[in-house]
């Protein structure tokens, strides 16, 4: 060992060795401090409290609280936490940004867009682009089914001259044309797994009217958005009429949303098959010759 620790070169090459597990450490000591490795701090629950409050909590593991956007919501008050992004409970890094959705002060206005002359899908576009929704589809007798001959705000009628201003998420009436030679029979589409606006859009376009909303019970209005239909009445594939109110109840369960949507596939497809197996043998019967 002695001859060895003699020898320059190897004297050096441990030096150098022992010089890089050393910088080694160091360098990793640093960056865990840096990167704060490992140290993991729960979010709170921002959702209900003000805007001031939030940003003072924040300061205790030095998030940065950023607004990325704004909702009214009348039943609570300006500036209070509606959303956030990461989720309170979520596990994250000292420094991280915390997105929030915020309760606006003040409603915002749109200016009233005129849809008259419009399909029923033109005009429901319309409507979402400017952040309105439809209160009822109303049907009369007309030559051109599914085409809107009048709008109505409030139980007034709106003309192309209207300059009128609405709040955003305000709805309108639409007084829609169908041809009494025309079938009013519709195919309920499958809103289970979509949140109420995204049903509501699907069952609007299809001609038919949102009934009662029912969401079970701890939602509040924090969660609605959040929450998805698992039951829906008329079904899947079930026959309605042109404006008839299509019910539906909501809830924050993921699994007993997956499960209602199995279920909703399964008996539409039975459905379709007995619709097919009518038909067939109606067709069958039809096509017998009668016997002399």
């Amino acid at each position: 060992m002695r001859k060895l620790l003699s020898n320059t070169i190897v004297r050096h090459l441990i030096l150098v060795t022992c010089s890089v597990i050393i910088l080694v450490f160091i360098a990793t000591s640093l960056l865990n401090i840096l990167t704060r490795h490992n140290q993991q701090i729960e979010v709170p629950n921002y959702v209900g409290l003000g805007l001031a409050e939030v940003r003072e909590m924040a300061k205790e593991h030095n998030f940065e609280i950023h607004i990325n956007d704004s909702l009214y919501v009348p039943a609570h008050k300006g500036g209070v936490v509606l959303d956030q992004n990461p989720k309170a409970g979520s596990h994250v890094k000292s420094g991280r940004r915390i997105f929030i959705m915020i309760n606006s002060y003040n409603q915002r206005q749109v200016q009233l867009p005129y849809v008259t002359g419009y399909s029923l899908r033109q005009a429901k576009n319309i409507l979402e682009v400017s952040g309105l929704g439809i209160d009822e589809i109303c049907y009369v007798p007309d030559i051109a089914t599914n085409y809107v001959i009048e709008q109505r705000v409030g139980g007034k009628v709106v003309t192309e001259e209207s300059t009128q201003k609405v709040y955003v998420g305000s709805n309108v009436t639409l007084i829609v044309g169908q041809n009494p030679a025309d079938d009013p029979t519709v195919v309920t589409p499958k809103v289970v797994g979509l949140s109420l606006n995204e049903a509501k859009s699907r069952l609007w376009e299809r001609g038919l009217n949102v009934g009662s909303v029912r969401f079970d019970e701890g939602i509040d209005v924090f969660d609605q958005n959040d929450a998805k239909v698992y039951i829906q009445t008329p079904g899947q594939a079930e026959f309605a009429t042109l404006g008839q109110k299509v019910t539906l109840r909501l809830t924050l369960d993921q699994e007993v949303v997956n499960k209602s949507s199995v279920t909703s596939d399964r008996d539409a497809k039975k459905l379709i098959e007995e619709r097919v197996k009518a038909a067939e043998d109606s067709l069958n019967v039809d096509g017998v010759e009668p016997i002399e």
